[in-house]
């Protein structure tokens, strides 16, 4: 890859951060606090949170097996989306390639950015070809971007292609494995100390059961972590998400019970839409949602949401057409989706 430098932008690489009241001691016990001008009534609300969420990172360290140096936490996965363009991407400069489909944050951040975006698309297996995807690449290339398991797809990318794009790609490979916690394909934190180019993001959104948290991650290499520190908002993560995080954390056993539950009603779910006369196909799935291809999808979303029972239409999406995404439930609630499905006429 070349240098971390060379894919900075000028005046990130030179910037010097806000430096926060809570960034400025460290090694100390403090007691009294007078530094931030906080109300000193209210405790513990009145006082800023932890600007770098210490404790929570070691916590997330002794799960996810990368170290603490390593971990970024954001206000959900979409702070740290958008902070590779705003450190790497320079606007109506650069730009980033990306698999299509996949998920609109991508593109929609690149918009904001003013960064041009150059989608690549999939095969009909929802496959992706590394050669393709470095043939659209030029010397103002900066990101690409992957998800894997892929959404709205539901499958994961080949693991030989993603890796062989990180190998022969100069600038910075994001793959987003905010699902990896419902496929059996081995995460590539793993991969981390081998290739400095990659960046892997994950959520507590979905197998932990915390959307409404807000809370994000992304691992990389120490430098790109404080490249993102440099860049973010000081307070990012607030200190109500922090506590929530600590105690999902803390009951984690209940999360890889959920799991479990979602992975036999995946099958369940999946099996029985196959066998619907309005779906012709079902699409395979290593996320906790699938895709299946309707015989008219808009009118099925429609009499969905008539019963109160809302589904995803995917069907302006390339490759999509005439499909919903459908999230696996609880037991009652997906018998209540086939219930109606079967009963559309």
């Amino acid at each position: 890859m070349k240098s971390l430098e060379q894919l900075t932008r000028p005046n990130i690489w030179s910037l010097a951060p806000y430096s926060s009241a809570r960034n400025e001691y460290s090694g100390k016990v403090a007691r009294v606090f007078l530094d931030a001008n906080e109300n000193p009534y209210n405790a513990p609300y009145n006082r800023y949170p932890d600007p770098l969420q210490e404790e929570l990172k070691k916590a997330i360290s002794n799960i996810k097996g990368v170290p603490a140096g390593n971990i970024f936490l954001g206000n959900g996965s979409d702070e740290a989306i958008d902070l590779p363009y705003r450190c790497f991407c320079r606007p109506d400069i650069d730009n980033v390639v990306a698999i299509e489909p996949t998920y609109g944050m991508y593109k929609v951040c690149a918009d904001i950015n003013e960064v041009e975006y150059r989608p690549v698309q999939l095969d009909e297996q929802y496959q992706m070809n590394a050669d393709k995807l470095l043939v659209a690449c030029d010397d103002n290339t900066k990101l690409i971007w992957l998800c894997s398991p892929n959404n709205p797809t539901g499958n994961s990318l080949n693991r030989d292609e993603i890796l062989r794009v990180i190998e022969h790609f100069e600038g910075i490979v994001i793959v987003d494995e905010a699902y990896s916690d419902f496929s059996r394909q081995k995460s590539l934190r793993s991969e981390l100390q081998k290739y400095p180019n990659l960046i892997i993001l994950n959520t507590m959104s979905k197998a932990w059961g915390c959307a409404a948290i807000r809370l994000g991650m992304a691992f990389a290499s120490a430098d790109i972590i404080a490249l993102f520190n440099k860049v973010k908002y000081p307070y990012n993560v607030n200190l109500l998400t922090q506590q929530k995080a600590m105690e999902a954390i803390a009951n984690r056993i209940d999360v890889e019970k959920w799991i479990g539950l979602l992975l036999q009603e995946r099958t369940h779910l999946m099996e029985s839409f196959a066998m619907l006369p309005i779906c012709e196909k079902v699409y395979p799935s290593d996320a906790n949602f699938f895709l299946a291809r309707m015989t008219n999808a808009q009118a099925i979303y429609d009499y969905l949401v008539d019963k109160g029972i809302i589904v995803r239409n995917r069907s302006r999406i390339q490759l999509c057409n005439n499909c919903l995404r459908v999230t696996i439930g609880t037991r009652s609630e997906n018998s209540e989706l086939l219930g109606a499905l079967r009963q559309y006429e």
